[in-house]
């Protein structure tokens, strides 16, 4: 959709808010209202042009008896849902009267298809009738959504001619409109959905390119199974099925995509599953899943082939540990998050306070492992998943499994400002289990921080955006691997990132140099430390050791065995931008200016 028709629909629903709400509701309240109503009012024009045939078919089912009319009704309205009630809401415009009204606009709601029953119990819109009703502003709301001048509906609306008169709203645009409403009432009152970063599109197409782009030579005419365990209003698998279908169009292969998603908020997941009905796929919205991704697996045991998600941010999980039994972290057992790796339990779970890792740790144990393509995931991180946790704890452990696995393509660094309710700097990690040749135990680590186009107007904290150009230049960065432009792109082998963590000894000594003995004669426990050794440091431990320890304490040692592996990830290291210092020169001349300029003002104010 274009953006000047995106901005329209947010006016128009911001203009319903401020005429129908203002002095009924809190502002942090109206989207309690206003999202659920476009919901409805999209599934109402949708199915408004087989309402007759709907309602004819009613008559019939109930002459015969028949008590279970979902299906058949369904097939009539031609969509995943339909409405059986004798109204649509344009029919109720013209009441009068408020009891008839709310009676009315009920009846219309339970005659809904169940699918549709579930997703306006996930808004508790019913709880709110009796205050709309109660405050007359029930009939207002249903006339303001039934403006004929915006079409909530998935189809264009042509004139006799067949001019457009009004585009169709697709339904990552319908999402957007969601995220951007729930961002700007969000915005209005100080609240944060910490953690939840809505992924804009522009974020979404580079992320689907990664996805499918490097292997459309790879894409058989064959089912395809598309994941998102954190899949908020489902735009990224909106998104995604339409780009695979455009890449395997492109080698004139045939693909059936199934979509798969979870998610845990009542909002969101009820918007997923909305524009998943209106796509027609009653199927795949009852794939989308309720509840938490990591506590409650929606899709425990399945594999996908592909993995797209953008997972929150630094938002505790106790909430899972109380899911579990309350239980400890330690105490968790999900294969998921605790493998059995040489032979050792070995844990992937990190700190409580940020779970971003654990879904990461999800969609790899989600892998297909007995495909020619296997499966790809492209996985949107912030910063502290390249190096938080020490040698041996869960996030440094988790980076060691992909590495050592050769699970890792590549991670691109994006700019700063790209999401709507954050300002911090984003990267996107890219995971194969059938990497090609070239790409075998190698790394690609892709600067894009400075690739963006200004917006003219702010969107939150969203200041900037990929476009189409400077998309398709990541993507030949991508491509390019070994050959790309290095100021942009470094390729490593997996080692680069490992390396030991081991404690160091060394004995204490008196004021004469004597060892400091204990009451029975014994030296007393060494001074420890620790040192860190890159696996890459030629000659490993021992020339470490007597090359950068000894020099300074010839007497330390250390104890074989004790030492931990660690990996880590350091795009400031290989992309390390020098800011040039001012000359000595210029700082000179500028306090002469200075001293120029505030020449004789104290001989003034002391004068005066």
């Amino acid at each position: 959709m274009e953006k000047a028709n995106f901005g329209q629909i947010v006016s128009f629903l911001f203009g319903i808010a401020n005429d129908c709400l203002v002095d009924t509701y809190d502002v942090g309240d109206y989207r309690k209202i206003i999202l659920p109503m476009m919901v409805i009012r999209r599934f109402d024009a949708v199915l408004e042009p087989t309402k007759e045939k709907v309602l004819k078919m009613k008559e019939q089912l109930d002459a015969a008896g028949i008590t279970d009319q979902d299906e058949a009704l369904c097939s009539v309205a031609g969509e995943a849902f339909c409405n059986s009630s004798p109204y649509t809401l344009s029919d109720l415009k013209s009441r009068t009267n408020q009891q008839q009204l709310k009676s009315d606009f009920i009846l219309y709601l339970n005659g809904f298809s169940q699918n549709v029953q579930d997703i306006i119990k996930r808004f508790e819109f019913r709880n709110q009738i009796d205050k709309l009703s109660e405050h007359d502003i029930l009939g207002l709301l249903i006339s303001k959504f039934t403006d004929s001048s915006v079409n909530l509906s998935n189809r264009p609306i042509y004139d006799a001619k067949g001019n457009l008169v009004q585009p169709a709203l697709d339904n990552h645009t319908m999402g957007t409109v969601f995220e951007e409403v729930i961002r700007k009432f969000n915005e209005e009152t100080n609240i944060t959905d910490a953690g939840r970063h809505f992924t804009p599109r522009d974020i979404v197409e580079l992320i689907t390119d990664l996805a499918f782009v490097p292997v459309k030579d790879k894409i058989q005419s064959t089912t395809y199974r598309i994941y998102d365990g954190a899949c908020g209003t489902g735009g990224m698998l909106t998104v995604a099925e339409g780009r695979m279908q455009e890449v395997a169009k492109e080698f004139g292969k045939n693909v059936s995509i199934h979509l798969y998603g979870q998610e845990n908020s009542d909002e969101t997941y009820a918007i997923a599953r909305s524009d998943m009905l209106v796509k027609g796929e009653g199927v795949q919205a009852n794939n989308i899943f309720f509840g938490s991704t990591i506590s409650n697996d929606g899709f425990a045991g399945e594999t996908f082939d592909f993995m797209l998600s953008n997972p929150p941010f630094g938002t505790p999980w106790k909430t899972d540990l109380k899911a579990w039994g309350d239980i400890k972290k330690d105490e968790i057992t999900d294969t998921r998050f605790r493998v059995n790796y040489k032979d050792e339990d070995f844990s992937l779970i990190p700190d409580i306070g940020d779970p971003q890792m654990l879904f990461l740790a999800n969609n790899i144990s989600k892998m297909k492992k007995n495909t020619a393509l296997g499966s790809r995931i492209v996985e949107v991180h912030n910063g502290s998943s390249l190096f938080t946790g020490k040698a041996g704890q869960g996030p440094s452990n988790l980076r060691q499994y992909v590495l050592e696995q050769d699970l890792l393509e590549a991670i691109v660094a994006v700019p700063e400002k790209m999401f709507y309710n954050t300002g911090i700097g984003t990267y996107i990690w890219i995971l194969a289990n059938k990497k090609e040749k070239r790409r075998k135990g190698k790394v690609q680590l892709i600067d894009a921080t400075s690739f963006k186009k200004p917006l003219r107007k702010n969107l939150g904290e969203k200041n900037c955006e990929i476009d189409k150009d400077i998309r398709d230049y990541i993507l030949e960065l991508y491509m390019a691997f070994d050959q790309a432009d290095e100021r942009y792109s470094k390729v490593f082998n997996n080692s680069e990132f490992g390396y030991w963590e081991i404690p160091v000894y060394t004995p204490q000594y008196d004021e004469n140099g004597q060892p400091i003995l204990d009451k029975k004669g014994k030296p007393i426990k060494p001074n420890s430390d620790k040192e860190i050794v890159p696996f890459t440091y030629k000659g490993g431990i021992e020339a470490f050791i007597e090359k950068e320890v000894k020099p300074y304490a010839p007497d330390v040692f250390i104890k074989p065995g004790t030492e931990k592996v660690g990996y880590e990830l350091s795009f400031t290291k290989y992309f390390y931008k020098p800011i040039q210092l001012r000359t000595l020169e210029e700082i000179a001349r500028d306090i002469r200016a200075i001293e120029k300029e505030t020449d004789g003002l104290l001989d003034e104010i002391l004068g005066g």
